[in-house]
């Protein structure tokens, strides 16, 4: 390896080193120093000879040069960033989709910024437009309102976007295939023959929960067993919001064998909500969740549930933000869900067989 002399050109030990100090050090021109630096994400092929580029690469490490990214910007017209806006910050979901993005992101030579709008509208608007003005080479949106122009609006403004977690129609997005995981959840309990279900729908503007709850009404309503409207409940994806929307359907005195939950959270909830009431779930009631958060397995009544790959969907996401960005016109991608049974509606299976067998 090349040794850095003491004495550098302009006096630069000491002092900021610039692309001018590697190409005096290493005799060779700024723009073959430029274009060396530059292609090193990229086809570093034709750049210069194999020596010059071993020259300079090792010059550039013995002078520890790291590159101006207000100035890469400017001759670019690229800052490398990508902007992330999500309901919370403090979910497990929408935090393994984010860290599904940073890596994505970071293997492209991107860097991310995130902040939350918690799901209100005008919190969304002023941290849209507190991200756009730093410039981002593009957006991911992890709080689409399925009803809102919102979204349309940004279109207009020119700004690269992608959804992820949650869609809306006409826009570019990566999620679970959430229609076909309120199938799941359905045939899993009507092959169980539990058919007395409700379901804790989840947010009404959000696409996770409109594809959910259809994909288990429509499946339910097929096989000959609709769920009346006064058992199906909207509210928040957390555990207060599951209990409360349980404790409400309880409170209409309708006999239940299963209750389906769009959120892991919620359906927890709804199991704290059952204990109160003298049920169990899992041997009274089944319950059936989404997501498979590391929870889930972990509770003293383990939850069946749809299982989504979220780092996976986060990565998804930031390669098709590189491909619009590379002037590309993807597809949007639709992730498959899985169930993953466990005590919380196999119990109730049990416990039913159980008792025909002593009748």
């Amino acid at each position: 390896m090349m040794s850095i002399p003491e004495e550098l050109p302009g006096g630069a030990r000491g002092s900021r080193v610039t692309l001018r100090t590697i190409a005096e050090t290493a005799g060779v021109h700024v723009s073959t120093v430029s274009r060396i630096l530059n292609n090193q994400l990229g086809d570093s092929q034709h750049t210069a000879a194999p020596e010059t580029v071993d020259r300079v690469l090792a010059v550039a490490a013995g002078l520890r040069y790291t590159p101006n990214p207000s100035a890469k910007s400017l001759r670019t017209r690229r800052s490398s960033h990508i902007g992330v806006l999500v309901p919370t910050l403090t979910d497990i979901v929408l935090a393994t989709i984010y860290e599904g993005i940073e890596e994505a992101a970071e293997r492209h030579g991107y860097s991310t910024y995130v902040t939350n709008s918690l799901d209100d509208p005008a919190r969304r608007e002023r941290q849209t437009a507190t991200m756009l003005a730093r410039h981002p080479d593009a957006m991911i949106f992890g709080d689409a309102d399925f009803h809102s122009d919102f979204l349309e609006r940004q279109r207009r403004k020119g700004v690269p976007f992608c959804l992820v977690s949650r869609r809306a129609e006409g826009f570019l997005s990566a999620t679970t295939d959430d229609y076909r995981g309120g199938q799941l959840a359905a045939e899993h309990l009507l092959q169980l023959g539990l058919v007395r279900a409700a379901v804790l729908a989840g947010k009404s503007f959000a696409s996770t929960a409109i594809d959910r709850t259809a994909g288990f009404l429509d499946t339910f309503r097929d096989a000959g067993h609709p769920i009346p409207k006064h058992l199906i409940r909207y509210g928040p994806f957390h555990t207060l919001g599951g209990r409360e929307s349980m404790q409400s359907i309880l409170a209409t005195g309708v006999p239940l064998d299963a209750v389906f939950a769009t959120n892991d959270f919620a359906a927890i909830g709804a199991m704290g909500a059952l204990r109160d009431a003298g049920l169990v779930a899992g041997a009274d009631v089944a319950v059936i969740g989404y997501n498979d958060v590391p929870l889930s397995a972990a509770i003293p009544i383990p939850l069946t549930t749809v299982r989504s790959d979220h780092n996976r969907m986060g990565q998804e996401a930031v390669e098709l933000i590189v491909k619009l960005l590379n002037g590309k016109q993807p597809a949007s991608v639709l992730l498959p869900p899985t169930l993953v049974a466990r005590e919380s509606t196999l119990g109730v299976a049990a416990a039913r067989a159980a008792e025909f067998g002593r009748v």
